[in-house]
């Protein structure tokens, strides 16, 4: 396939592209109901005249990297005209279900698959990480538009239904100087099977033995059963829009989003006292910080269970990587032979190295990967096959 050099002759058109996907649904909360779990059955975008030889992937799951997996659809797009990608953001217990189904061609997971889940069919199913993304603290409190401070005791206390009141005094002792209203707080959190929530509640069982004494051990999952349900004032968001639209239309309300989510929409979020006992903001420092704690320490199935609570004075906390997922090993479609694949992989090396792309990864407020990481990617994807033969792709060309 021809290659474009996209420092001279497509930059102005390729952020173009980008300004668009920046502008692109995605990246703004919507309404959403406040129960329910996103089906794993994926619909294909509708149809649409093509040229001929065109591929069309389609891909599901996570909404955390939603906003960065939309700007590089609309990037790739101007590298290569011939492919379209799709993408649901659906979350990803239901990305993990749509791979495992056999809906879609690639999904998208900020939690591991199950050791349960490789195997029959879904054997050669390949986890790997794209970016690292912060969660954040989002809130609405008309008194309070910047500045507060949550610590591991005030956030743990705030989900487990013990602390009810902005005022309390264990959010005033990390506060100080900082009025805060005699106003009962609203608790957001996801209503559907989600990554962001098993990496959100990772982050509150290494801080909080009472938290994993109430969900039960080991104290995270995509779902859980929210004490704050229980104790009367709780409320559930599908997606990260949902949850951000939630807090946006309720006084006095938290919730926790991806980063993106509150950078895209002007929503305020705290800071937090990490590990270390250092105030840190989310910013692209803070998650290299959190991601150099804990190195290229990746499984040989290119997943690390987690990068929260990291010890670096600048770590932010509530850190995670976002995986794709794939098969590994293809048949050929009956129409375009093993295509397919290829043009996958060549999107994957094309966001993995492309300087346009990381920048507005880092604009979105993610971290790319590093490069001993990024290398260990490349190496497993060049193994991928179809009909058992190695395909041809960018990444298998390095």
């Amino acid at each position: 396939m021809k290659r474009f050099n996209l420092a001279t002759v497509i930059s102005a058109a390729l952020g173009a592209a980008f300004a668009l996907g920046a502008c692109s649904p995605a990246a703004t909360p919507a309404a959403t109901p406040a129960s329910g779990t996103a089906a794993a059955t994926v619909q294909p975008g509708a149809a649409t005249a093509l040229p001929a030889g065109s591929i069309t992937l389609n891909g599901a799951g996570a909404t955390f990297p939603d906003p960065i997996y939309t700007e590089w659809r609309y990037g790739f797009q101007l590298v290569d005209p011939s492919v379209v990608i799709n993408y649901q953001a659906i979350g990803s217990g239901g990305g993990q279900s749509a791979i495992e189904q056999g809906t879609v061609d690639f999904a998208g997971s900020d939690s591991l698959l199950p050791t349960s889940a490789y195997s029959g069919t879904n054997s050669d199913l390949q986890m790997f990480p794209t970016v690292a993304g912060a969660i954040v603290m989002i809130f609405n409190i008309k008194e309070i538009t910047s500045g507060l401070t949550l610590d591991a005791a005030s956030l743990s206390g705030i989900y487990l239904g013990k602390i009810t009141m902005w005022n309390d005094p264990a959010i005033a002792a990390a506060n100080p100087g900082l009025t805060l209203p005699a106003q009962k707080i609203t608790v957001v959190h996801r209503s559907d099977g989600s990554g962001t929530t098993d990496n959100f509640t990772k982050y509150l069982a290494d801080i909080s033995p009472d938290w994993v004494t109430a969900v039960g051990a080991p104290g995270h999952a995509n779902s859980v059963q929210w004490p704050v349900d229980k104790a009367g004032n709780g409320v559930g968001g599908k997606g990260n829009n949902g949850v951000a639209a939630a807090v946006q239309n309720t006084p006095y309300s938290i919730g926790y989003v991806e980063l993106s989510y509150a950078v895209a929409n002007s929503i305020s979020f705290a800071t937090q006292i990490n590990a270390a006992g250092k105030k840190v903001t989310a910013n692209l420092a803070s998650l290299q910080s959190a991601m150099s704690d804990y190195g290229d320490k990746f499984a040989d199935n290119l997943t690390i269970p987690e990068i929260t609570n990291g010890k670096g004075d600048g770590s932010w906390p509530m850190s995670t990587y976002t995986y794709q997922v794939l098969h590994m090993q293809q048949k050929s479609d009956p129409t375009v032979g093993c295509l397919k694949l290829t043009k996958y992989l060549d999107w994957v090396h094309w966001y993995l190295t492309d300087p346009n792309a990381a920048k507005r990864a880092s604009a979105l407020g993610y971290a790319t990967l590093p490069d001993a990481v990024r290398t260990k990617v490349f190496a497993k994807l060049a193994t991928a096959t179809c009909d058992g033969k190695p395909v041809q792709s960018d990444i298998a060309a390095k």
